[in-house]
């Protein structure tokens, strides 16, 4: 679950940096969330 939501956050931020910068910060901020989930992720399945 965690797997698929952090794939999803990063192909919104992903487009974000190729479309348009006027919500940079927020982009910014779904990178995060997205490296957080992963990181849960990993230490989950541990």
């Amino acid at each position: 679950m965690l797997i698929i939501l952090a794939i999803i956050l990063l192909i919104a931020w992903f487009l974000g940096i190729i479309g348009v910068y006027t919500l940079g910060w927020f982009v910014h901020i779904l990178l995060i969330l997205a490296i957080i989930a992963l990181i849960v992720a990993v230490i989950k399945r541990v």
